[in-house]
């Protein structure tokens, strides 16, 4: 198999606002970036993906310090930017193009949140071919009210993004068993 894509998604500021809610994973940041570092070590490709928002006031509208990316996570001057106005990073940025133009066939997925941008991803990921692996505990989610208006707790909504995910458009993994494709 060919080493993946590490596709680090939406770390940005925003995220760690006290605005954005209630979350699961307060270690995903540091397995994000301890994973990271090996595709950097390995010299693995590495794409890092920055929503910018079309609703002014959002914390992710350009020009705010929410859109820039956290600070441990910075991407190199080598590494690739995708910039995206929904949940799905592969809508209007090009990065099937960039992948696929670099023979690349596997994609990891890190970030956040797993119920949307991340989920959302994946799936677009695995529907076009991709061999896909998202990390469990180097993503998160937000707290939220289901369709029925009840609110479910972050882990709840993590954990269902993920089983929406495993085995039909990833393959969901801890970060260790992410830095083992390499």
């Amino acid at each position: 198999m060919h080493i993946p894509a590490l596709i680090i998604i939406d770390m940005q500021r925003g995220m760690q606002e006290p605005s954005a809610g209630s979350r699961n994973n307060p270690q995903a940041e540091q397995a994000i970036a301890t994973t990271l570092k090996a595709w950097r070590e390995a010299k693995a490709p590495v794409v890092h993906v920055r929503h910018i928002s079309r609703t002014p006031g959002s914390p992710f509208w350009p020009g705010q310090s929410g859109v820039e990316f956290q600070e441990q996570l910075q991407p190199l001057d080598a590494e690739h930017v995708v910039e995206k106005n929904v949940p799905d990073a592969f809508i209007n940025s090009g990065l099937e193009r960039w992948l696929r133009t670099r023979g690349i066939e596997a994609v990891a997925i890190v970030g956040v949140s797993t119920n949307n941008s991340v989920e959302a991803t994946a799936r677009t990921a695995g529907n076009l071919g991709f061999a896909t692996y998202v990390a469990a505990d180097a993503t998160f989610a937000f707290a939220k009210a289901d369709y029925n208006g009840v609110m479910r707790n972050a882990e709840d909504v993590h954990a269902m993004a993920l089983a929406n995910l495993n085995g039909e458009y990833a393959t969901v993994v801890t970060s260790s068993e992410l830095r083992d494709l390499l």
